[in-house]
């Protein structure tokens, strides 16, 4: 087991090492003169070749590479070009608040899902499987912008049971408070997910319901829902568990379009205002991040998964 951890750090590293690399160029490629669009067209050459040596923008790729690299595992993420105050400072309290909402939206995601999956196959071929399915399947079609808009105009305005920003007013700052603005965005996003989740779940269970340990549970005596949530679910669950550990990095680094539409300073609004503004200091920070939460949740996925299939631990010390 030790063994198998050990091979997917170093995978992870390797990734993570490539996803600098490919961060780095890109952001080094894009078209633009920061110094022209910092100082204006107006600034003399002098001033455009001063401002390029205070920022290191004068010395080579692989120089600038490895001062940023090198910054970032000692904790500096450098400067921010548009804001003039540490990366830090920005990606922190945005980084918080698109963990909220992901906690939140995981929280409302994860148990609904899996239990539309589980009535699904439980009731299979029926019509609430059919509906469970096909309804699924088609919310996830439609972008979560949209469901957020629709959301926004029947809940938020027609009926107004729920705020229509999603950041709560400084003035009352509690919990309660701050679940309650962020359930709308929440539901937004178990529109897009619940039918991908729950479609895993239901494949799940169906190929455990058909298994011989379900017919030996069953022949003992047990009634077939104490044989699903006794022996079922937790063989069913494994490939769930998986495709929720690599959803949480796209809840925590935020949806631009959900944090945009619903006015929330998350992570993804940072990631849009670096965008429009060029910043590109805070951007390939920004972006190397979200790659560094994506390798690390998809590696606490793999060793979930091992963890709980036996069959992948026997592998393991083979």
């Amino acid at each position: 087991m030790l063994r198998f951890i050990a091979k997917r750090i170093g995978l992870s590293l390797v990734t993570l090492f490539i996803v600098s690399m490919i961060v780095f160029i890109m952001m080094s490629i894009m078209p633009g003169d920061l110094a022209k669009q910092t100082l204006g067209r107006d600034a003399t050459p002098e001033a455009y070749e001063i401002w390029n040596k205070e920022k290191g923008l004068d010395k080579p790729l692989v120089v600038q590479y490895c001062v940023w690299i090198g910054g970032v595992m000692t904790g500096d993420l450098g400067m921010s070009f548009q804001y003039e105050q540490p990366v830090s400072e920005i990606l922190g309290p945005a980084a918080s608040k698109s963990a909220q909402l992901a906690i939140v939206a995981l929280i409302l995601i994860a148990p609904i899902s899996i239990l539309g999956g589980v009535i699904a196959a439980m009731n299979r071929g029926k019509r609430i499987d059919r509906v469970l399915t096909v309804g699924g399947l088609s919310a996830a079609v439609i972008p979560e912008f949209v469901w957020s808009v629709v959301l926004i105009l029947v809940f938020g305005v027609a009926i107004r049971v729920f705020p229509v920003s999603a950041f709560p007013d400084e003035e009352n700052p509690n919990i309660i408070n701050s679940i309650y603005h962020l359930l709308l965005p929440s539901i937004a996003l178990l529109f897009v997910l619940f039918g991908y989740i729950s479609r895993i779940t239901r494949a799940g269970v169906i190929e455990a319901l058909d298994s011989d340990y379900m017919r030996t549970a069953v022949l003992k005596g047990l009634s077939r829902k104490t044989a699903v949530f006794r022996h079922v679910l937790r063989n069913a669950l494994l490939p769930t568990i998986a495709v929720i550990a690599t959803q949480v990095p796209y809840l925590a680094g935020g949806l631009i379009a959900i944090e945009r539409v619903f006015n929330y300073p998350g992570f993804g609004n940072i990631l849009m205002d670096a965008v429009v503004a060029r910043d590109f200091s805070l951007l390939q920070t920004a972006v190397f991040l979200v790659g560094l939460v994506i390798i690390c949740f998809q590696l606490i996925a793999d060793v979930l998964f091992a963890v709980l299939n036996p069959r992948i631990r026997q592998r393991v010390t083979e």
